[in-house]
């Protein structure tokens, strides 16, 4: 698992109302466990754990740990790289407190902190000693500090088992590189599932692995929440105007000019920079007066149409991603000009509402980079010759649209999933139970409410999709946080207006829910 899907993971069981630091008593408690396992597999009676602490959650799970080791017999010193009041993570400073209110103090446990270099002179490292890992957890890139450092070199030039806690302190958790020094582990503790870099490291740096179940539910990795918005880059002091994503939506008629506005309103409220929207002389006028933040390119014509071919090239190709389809209309012209563009725009690329009827899936069945955003009717048109090349009969395709139990929800998926892997894209199926489906991955988003039948939620929807794939997102996490933002904006939306919300009101809310202002 990459780690920052663990971070999501582990977010998203306060959002199924997991508290955070039960989960971290848990992992304590599975880690002094093995400990102990290992302990008595080498020496088959207590020794002294040296348990050297960093400020953030692996910090946390040592401190939990040291609780349960005292229990078992074993004398217990910790080692802490920062004071109480220095300490990150608050799960981590809440069981530190428990230590430190533990006085008089009856087990045998002594708690040091170091505040500087000298102190590690003053590490007792003779006799027989279990040391334990938990100064970074997550990793780190590049030069490191000078107390992580050392701690390390303290921890690998000891006689002792060295054990670490989820990712030996120095590994990169992602790419299982080492960019200055790391930990060299005879063990490994790591807790739910084994993280990437973990598992493509040398041997020599984690040693044996031991996963520990520590009651994260599969419920939160597979519901879409909260927790996922820390896979949105952070803004950097140095960002300038186009830094984080420049959109173009292709779309609009003589008919419809509401929903590439929409999506591109919902675009820029869901981060992107700049957007740009390509669409016939009709919809540019409407559009330019429902709001002066979209950057608008008129067409000729009533229609989109082949002849608009290189200006819409040359305006994909000073972007990052590509919205088609929100109020283009059908046509035989429109469907010639979308298909050559999912041919020829070598971008990142979200096909809505008409596109999806117009675009030969032929043309995008081996694209990674494009998502489909289908309402059920939609979404058995798009895939009909798939439908019927398999024999698949089409009673059986249904949304999850109510409660069911394990077999019938797992049924479903399973058989919408015999359909979309026929391509490589990323599939979004709308229903009051939101499906994303790539290759064997899926999630489930659950917010939204029936006001969201009004007209123009999917526009919204596709817009703050294509904004995360400008961003830099994946097509997978896009379109599953696109479905999470756009269903919890409409649910705030709903709190405030009941069903008297709009599509635009739904923009409202989604710059303060992505900054976890509201949630």
């Amino acid at each position: 698992m990459d780690p920052i899907d663990m971070v999501a993971t582990d977010l998203n069981c306060e959002y199924l109302g997991l508290d955070r630091l039960c989960l971290m008593e848990s992992a304590g408690k599975s880690l002094s466990d093995e400990i102990a396992k290992i302990v008595t597999y080498n020496y088959s009676y207590p020794i002294k754990v040296l348990l050297f602490a960093g400020s953030g959650g692996n910090g946390g799970d040592c401190f939990v740990a040291a609780r349960y080791l005292l229990n078992r017999g074993f004398e217990v010193e910790i080692y802490s790289l920062y004071t109480l009041e220095n300490i990150k993570s608050k799960d981590a400073k809440a069981n530190l407190e428990v230590l430190l209110n533990m006085q008089p103090r009856i087990s045998s446990l002594k708690i040091n902190y170091i505040n500087d270099l000298s102190d590690f002179d003053n590490i007792d490292l003779e006799g027989e000693a279990v040391l334990v890992d938990g100064i970074l957890g997550t990793g780190i890139r590049g030069k490191l500090r000078d107390k992580a450092r050392r701690a390390i070199e303290t921890i690998n030039n000891a006689k002792g088992i060295k054990i670490a806690v989820d990712v030996p302190s120095g590994l990169d958790p992602l790419t299982g590189e080492v960019y200055d020094l790391s930990i060299k582990a005879d063990y490994t503790i790591t807790f739910h599932r084994i993280k990437t870099g973990v598992k493509i490291a040398n041997e020599d740096i984690v040693g044996g692995i031991v996963t520990c179940d520590i009651g994260i539910p599969l419920e939160a990795e597979i519901f879409v929440g909260y927790g996922d918005l820390v896979k949105i880059q952070n803004r950097l002091p140095s960002s300038h105007k186009g830094s984080h994503g420049k959109i173009l939506i292709i779309g609009g008629s003589k008919d419809y000019s509401g929903a590439p506005a929409i999506s591109g309103m919902s675009a820029i409220s869901s981060g992107a920079d700049l957007v740009y929207v390509a669409c016939p002389n009709p919809a540019s006028l409407a559009i330019k007066s429902l709001s002066p933040d979209l950057i608008v390119k008129g067409l000729s014509g009533d229609y989109l149409s082949s002849e608009h071919l290189d200006d819409i090239l040359n305006l994909a190709g000073g972007v990052d991603a590509v919205l088609i389809g929100p109020g283009s209309s059908i046509n035989d012209e429109t469907a010639k000009l979308f298909n050559i563009l999912v041919h020829k725009i070598k971008k990142p690329i979200v096909l809505d509402a008409d596109a999806l009827k117009l675009v030969d899936i032929q043309l995008i069945k081996n694209r990674e980079d494009i998502i489909l955003t289908p309402h059920l009717f939609e979404f058995k048109t798009f895939f009909n010759t798939v439908i019927k090349n398999e024999d698949i009969d089409l009673d059986s395709i249904t949304s999850l649209s109510q409660d069911l139990d394990y077999e019938s929800i797992n049924d479903q998926i399973e058989s919408i999933q015999n359909i979309t892997k026929s391509i490589k894209s990323t599939v979004i199926l709308k229903g009051k139970y939101d499906l994303v489906l790539k290759d064997n991955q899926f999630r489930i988003n659950k917010t939204g409410n029936p006001g969201m039948t009004v007209g123009g939620t999917g526009d919204a929807l596709s817009g703050i999709a294509v904004s995360l794939l400008s961003q830099g997102l994946n097509t997978f996490d896009s379109a599953a946080l696109a479905l999470y933002l756009n269903g919890r904006a409409g649910d705030l939306a709903f709190n405030k207006q009941g069903y008297g919300f709009s599509a635009s009101d739904i923009t409202e809310y989604l710059g303060a829910l992505m900054a976890n202002i509201i949630k």
